[in-house]
């Protein structure tokens, strides 16, 4: 294919004079399709009889080969037969004739599994009278009957075995295979048989499936014949109705100012229809154009026709999609718009056929638009305002950079045609919006205040156009709501100040009433606990003379009435009530006593004198004193003191509380019981430690327990007075020399008493003491 680059001026004689081949508008050349319009009639004739031959053929050779693999599979099972019976024999001739029966089995067993596949074969083993010994399982039936009366047409079998070879017998009215191998004294006989179902099952389905595809093929083809003759018919008719037609499409692309056009790359011809001819004002010729006489009235600026082919003969491109200017006969350039496809891209000769269409008009209706459209979109950019138009369908119709800020959107988010709804969709989301009311604003219309991303402010104004869209305008509010948010915050803060200011005016009147009251309670308060001191001492006054100066002279005068110091009573009963009066009358001394002490400690006037004390003394003459009560019920005492301990302590406090624990001890212990004391230094301290196995203290009561006058009732306490100040008392006095007292109890088993006291003088007690000291 030659390139031209020399221009080309044709005129209107350019194009005429040409003889061709084409008939009107045909796109084939006309000698071959007439030939094959003449040899049509002999092919449709001759189509039916070669389908027919061809389906005899089929079948024949089919059956021919269904026969002889029908001889093959008869061939095989004979053959296996002979060689399981043959091999079964070989076996049992190797078996000692004493246990046969027995080996039998496991021959028949071991050949039913390696000898012959398959699930319904059947191998036997007979004696000298063909009595079945062994049989494989699925003929279990068998075994004890005799072969020669189960198997009918065997007798050549039976009488020469093996060279009977293998016969086709009849058992249960239905045809088998057998084999029969006789051992040389005729001592026993191994049989192989097969049903001749099982043989041929598998051939069977062979041959139903040949049958089936035959008549399948010959159905299709059967199909295909009718539904050739149907299109050929159809053909007839259509070429008649393609004439017609192309008579009309002539007429319509004439009219429409456009033609046909195909593409010969090959030979490098082109043909136009001639419609084709009237767009550019030429004579119509019915003779193929050269690629030279098109290349020639194209505008060489528009494009390039031998490089367009270049690409099409390199498998590049398929397919063209052009416009550009051709030279009209007048000698003027107008715009054609030329579409053309590849016929067959497979094909070794590479056609294309298309339309070209005069899109003259369009061209300059076109750029007249764009001038138009581009002044609008100008216009729109330079607004400070987001610009966006919808139509009617609610798509897309363009929209400016100030919209695409806003919305955060992208170039190729906004294409035109885009939903409205998936664009919204991938706007970036507003931080608030809400709609107003806009009474002046145009029926149809809506105004929205929306806050964005960045913290700013739109109002958006939407439109509705003529032609049923929508425009709209948002403008930037952000300094106006800013100063009315400030305004707002300003108003929100006095009024916040005026609230304040009135609620801190109430809050101190309040203030003042009730310290005015509370003022007058203190007062009040004050001299009742003045009142209740001065009582407090005076009763303590009281008690301390009135109630021990008359005990002491009871315990006095009982004592002398006991050690009959001025001669006898006259009766024993008198010695025993002097005896309860001296010791109700000590016990009644102990109360008041340890009432006293524990009004001292709570009144912090319990005055104390520290000094070194010797631990281990200390407790053991404590023991000493409580060993004869502990005695008296038969309780075993044990100590675990440690040796060389000191304490800073006042020595009457530390005695009270070891003499208080160890009474608590031995009176809620029973008879036998056991009671251990130790002592050791733990960490600075003093770790007092007293455990008893008596009655136990419930868990309920254990949180009373070291308050005055509270006493666990059980069936000890019930029988042992007392009023409940010695553990309380105990607690006081250990906490007065900074430790704790610390009680672990289960119920019928025992209990453990802790008492933690530092070493040495804690600052916090040390503080403490001068002021009860100055109180004193």
């Amino acid at each position: 294919m030659a390139r031209t680059d020399a221009w080309i001026a044709p005129d209107r004689s350019a194009f005429a004079g040409r003889k061709g081949v084409r008939t009107s508008g045909s796109l084939f050349l006309a000698p071959t399709y007439r030939r094959l319009l003449a040899i049509e009639p002999l092919l449709r004739r001759s189509i039916p009889i070669l389908v027919i031959v061809f389906l005899i053929v089929i079948a024949t050779v089919r059956v021919l080969s269904l026969l002889a693999q029908h001889d093959e599979v008869e061939r095989n099972a004979r053959t296996v037969l002979a060689l399981a019976a043959a091999g079964l024999q070989a076996e049992l001739a190797n078996t000692d004739e004493g246990d046969r029966a027995t080996d039998a089995r496991a021959l028949v067993d071991d050949a039913n599994r390696r000898a012959m596949p398959g699930s319904r074969h059947v191998l036997a083993v007979t004696d000298e009278r063909f009595t079945v010994l062994a049989v494989t399982p699925s003929a279990s039936a068998w075994r004890g009957a005799r072969l020669d009366a189960i198997v009918s047409g065997g007798q050549p079998l039976f009488m020469f075995g093996d060279r009977a070879g293998v016969a086709a017998v009849t058992i249960d009215g239905k045809p088998w295979f057998a084999a029969v191998d006789l051992s040389a004294d005729r001592s026993v006989a191994a049989a192989a048989l097969v049903p001749q179902d099982a043989v041929f099952a598998d051939w069977r389905r062979a041959v139903s499936l040949n049958i089936t595809l035959f008549v399948l093929t010959g159905s299709v083809l059967i199909i295909v014949l009718y539904a050739y003759f149907r299109q050929a018919g159809r053909a007839q008719t259509a070429d008649r109705v393609y004439r017609d037609a192309h008579q009309r499409i002539d007429l319509a692309l004439i009219r429409g100012r456009c033609g046909l056009w195909d593409w010969d790359m090959v030979r490098g011809k082109m043909y136009w229809s001639r419609s084709m001819y009237e767009m550019l004002g030429y004579e119509p010729c019915e003779s193929m154009l050269s690629f030279g006489e098109v290349a020639g009235i194209i505008h060489r600026d528009d494009h390039d026709l031998f490089h367009l082919a270049e690409k099409i003969v390199a498998r590049e491109i398929d397919n063209i999609d052009q416009v550009f200017r051709m030279r009209h006969a007048e000698g003027r350039w107008i715009w054609v718009r030329a579409r053309a496809q590849v016929i067959d891209a497979e094909a070794s000769e590479i056609k294309l056929i298309g339309i070209a269409v005069d899109v003259s008009e369009q061209r300059h209706l076109a750029a007249r638009s764009e001038a138009a459209d581009l002044r609008l979109r100008t216009a729109v950019e330079s607004i400070s305002e987001s610009f966006v138009l919808w139509d009617a369908a609610g798509r897309l119709v363009m929209c400016n950079t100030k919209y695409q800020q806003d919305s955060g959107l992208s170039d190729r988010d906004t294409l035109p045609g885009t939903p409205r709804q998936e664009l919204e969709g991938r706007m970036t989301a507003f931080v608030a919006e809400r709609r107003i009311a806009n009474p002046n604003g145009p029926r149809g219309g809506a105004t929205y205040e929306r806050q964005l991303a960045d913290g700013r402010w739109l109002q958006v104004n939407e439109l509705k156009t003529r032609d049923g869209g929508t425009v709209s305008l948002g403008t930037d509010i952000t300094l106006i709501k800013q100063h009315q948010e400030k305004l707002l915050d300003g108003e929100r803060r006095l009024m916040a100040n005026l609230h304040d200011l009135s609620q801190a005016r109430r809050n101190e009147e309040e203030r003042t009433r009730e310290l005015v009251d509370l003022n007058r309670k203190y007062m009040k308060e004050k001299d009742r606990a003045e009142a209740a001191n001065r009582a407090k001492s005076e009763f303590l006054a009281n008690m301390s003379h009135e109630l021990r100066t008359p005990l002491n002279a009871i315990i006095g005068f009982s004592e002398l009435m006991a050690s009959k110091l001025f001669g006898p009573l006259g009766s024993p009963r008198y010695e025993e009530y002097a005896g309860d009066i001296n010791s109700s009358g000590k016990h009644l001394l102990g109360v008041i006593n340890d009432i006293l002490d524990m009004s001292k400690i709570e009144a912090g006037q319990f005055s104390m004198e520290r000094e070194e004390i010797d631990v281990h003394p200390l407790i053991s003459e404590t023991v000493r004193v409580i060993s004869l009560q502990a005695a008296q019920k038969s309780i075993a005492v044990e100590t675990r003191i440690a040796e060389a301990m000191t304490l800073v302590a006042d020595r009457r406090a530390i005695k009270q509380i070891v003499i208080n624990l160890l009474s608590n001890a031995v009176k809620f212990t029973g008879e036998g019981g056991h009671i251990l004391v130790r002592a050791k230094n733990v960490a600075g301290a003093m770790m007092l430690t007293i455990e008893d196995n008596g009655c136990g203290i419930p868990k309920s009561a254990l949180t009373k327990l070291g308050r005055p006058f509270e006493q666990v009732q059980n069936q000890f306490s019930k029988s042992h007075a007392g009023s409940g100040l010695g553990l309380a008392i105990s607690r006081s006095l250990a906490e007065l020399h900074g430790g704790k007292l610390k009680i672990r109890s289960t119920e019928g088993v025992g209990t453990i008493v802790s008492v933690r006291i530092p070493a040495r003088k804690t600052p916090a007690v040390a503080r403490a003491e001068p002021m009860r000291e100055a109180a004193e």
